[in-house]
């Protein structure tokens, strides 16, 4: 049985509202109410609603058997799949495309707007548009055409590292939410921002009096980024001060601070999927699933055992992009089949039961796992993931916990120095002992960074290197199948790896961002447990 996996936006309405009105506004320990100055001024959210970023859709988490999609064939690598195993990924969002070349172009433009002069940063976001040529193929053109030319501005980006993917992510998550502060007034609204000096609302920033360092989300949290909107967050603690909106002679106006991660607001970054994550999206057997039972598995993100469509107005065209025989890249010229020799736009084909459209074929898709070919033998149930590396950010002056930052606005990372919360005294021995590692309460060095996945402890495969494997800590993994790969690879288990500083022609990628909170999406319709409503506390009458 097949079921469609949406459902009426009123019902969203109805939950929202349910889950807003259900929260008190007083502490059910304390008694004391919230967002109340008087009564110290502690701020809760009561009104969250949580949703996606620009570009994502809800992916309801849930088990599944990872690699249960393998197909196995007399003879053939046992390492293109996973060790299969009963595996949990929790609910998240993933990007609904491949982010195309226009997305791309729009990061490249950001860079030389924002810094004309600094031709390194520029190039080294470049991709690599020389992936194209072969030995003994015509491809010139599409060195020259498939990035910028308008033909292709729909296209899956290719030529990108598994490094630039990652750096477009934590671009696009300032750029997301500093349109949301800028457009919900928590900052100058981009219009007053880039008016000429003098030409601003009032009561908004001008030009020259807001920050001109690039927004960035990580220091606009930390407070060092100091730009008031018309409709900044109120500063409800006892010893806030007020003071006059930004570009403006007036009168004080109430005490206003930056929005902090308890509001709620700011969305959590954009990154690259984990391989469980990008598995499990693939396949999309939520679409076949009923009161936990699936009435049929997959080995493709659609259903049946074929690849071309069985509907009547369709039937028989190819439900992806891909390389049907060694030398057929899209079939008989005046009826083309997948109808792409090389790539097709992101939207192209039909999506699959999460909706995400091209999770089989027209590029393969980076993850943001390290390769290793028995990860999943031993990795963790929950959330499996291989690629811990634990950084902390770097503090620029102690007394004011401000971080140190960049030539771009980053807040500079370290190696973690501990895999536990320290002591204070821990830490003020730390800072005391500049480059020494901080010792834990019996005097033992901590370790100077922490690896959860074994790497560079059990795992010699990079002293190896070159000698008995081509695997190291930088071998990324990617997954999907592209228009230069015939159908086996279009199974969601199959896994291959590059070097995470290497790119190809038929490698792109799309953004993932962790959902918080409920792992439930849509509770609407379903059973569920009732609590009781809590009894309100009256302090006058004890």
């Amino acid at each position: 049985m097949k079921k469609t996996y949406l459902f009426p936006f009123a019902s969203l309405l109805i939950i929202a509202s349910l889950a807003s009105c259900s929260k008190s506004g007083k502490s059910d320990k304390t008694g004391l109410a919230y967002n109340k100055q008087e009564y110290g001024g502690f701020q809760v959210n009561n009104k969250f609603k949580r949703g996606p970023g620009p570009g994502l859709v809800e992916i309801e988490g849930g088990v599944f058997v990872m690699s249960g999609s393998a197909i196995n064939v007399p003879g053939e690598e046992l390492s293109n799949y996973n060790h299969k195993r009963e595996t949990t990924v929790s609910s998240f969002y993933m990007d609904e495309t491949e982010v195309s070349n226009t997305n791309w172009l729009e990061y490249l433009y950001w860079i030389r707007s924002n810094f004309p002069t600094d031709y390194e940063y520029y190039y080294n976001e470049l991709p690599d548009t020389l992936v194209w040529r072969r030995p003994l193929s015509y491809n010139e053109p599409y060195v020259d055409n498939y990035l910028r030319h308008p033909a292709y501005q729909d296209y899956p980006v290719v030529g990108v590292t598994w490094e630039q993917a990652s750096r477009y992510c934590e671009w696009r998550t300032d750029r997301v939410n500093e349109l949301l502060l800028r457009d919900r007034g928590y900052m100058t609204s981009f219009k007053d921002k880039n008016n000429p000096a003098g030409t601003a609302t009032a009561g908004a920033a001008t030009a020259s009096t807001s920050p001109k360092e690039p927004f960035n989300t990580v220091l606009y949290q930390n407070n060092q980024y100091d730009d008031k909107g018309k409709r900044a967050m109120k500063d409800l603690s006892p010893g806030a001060t007020a003071t006059a909106a930004p570009g403006t002679t007036g009168a004080a106006t109430k005490p206003t601070r930056n929005v902090r991660l308890e509001d709620g607001i700011l969305k959590q970054p954009y990154r690259l999927p984990t391989e469980a994550e990008w598995e499990y999206a693939a396949l999309g057997l939520i679409g076949n699933t009923e009161y936990e039972n699936i009435s049929e598995n997959k080995i493709y993100p659609w259903n049946g055992l074929g690849l071309s469509s069985a509907k009547k107005k369709t039937r028989g065209l190819i439900l992806a992009n891909f390389k049907r025989t060694k030398g057929d890249y899209m079939g008989v010229g005046g009826s083309l089949n997948d109808k792409g020799g090389l790539t097709v736009p992101v939207r192209s084909y039909l999506p699959n039961d999460f909706g995400l459209y091209n999770m089989a074929g027209n590029v393969n898709e980076w993850v943001a796992d390290v390769y290793r070919s028995k990860t999943f033998e031993a990795a963790d149930a929950f959330n499996p993931y291989r690629g811990n590396f634990y950084q902390d950010k770097k503090m620029a002056d102690a007394s004011t916990g401000k971080l140190e930052v960049d030539k771009y606005n980053h807040a500079v990372m370290t190696p973690a120095v501990s895999a536990r919360k320290q002591t204070w005294a821990e830490k003020q021995a730390a800072a005391a002992k500049t480059g020494q590692p901080a010792v834990d309460s019996l005097g033992n060095p901590l370790a100077t960074n922490t690896y959860a996945d074994q790497r560079g402890y059990r795992d010699k495969a990079s002293e190896l290197y070159g000698e008995t494997t081509l695997i190291t800590d930088k071998s990324r993994v990617y997954k999907g199948g592209s228009w230069d790969d015939q159908a086996i690879w279009l199974n969601p288990a199959t896994r291959r790896f590059l070097q995470q500083d290497e790119s190809t022609a038929d490698i792109g990628f799309r953004c993932a961002m962790t959902m918080l909170g409920a792992s439930e999406i849509r509770s609407f319709g379903k059973p569920q447990f009732k609590p009781k409503t809590q009894k309100a506390f009256n302090s006058r009458s004890r």
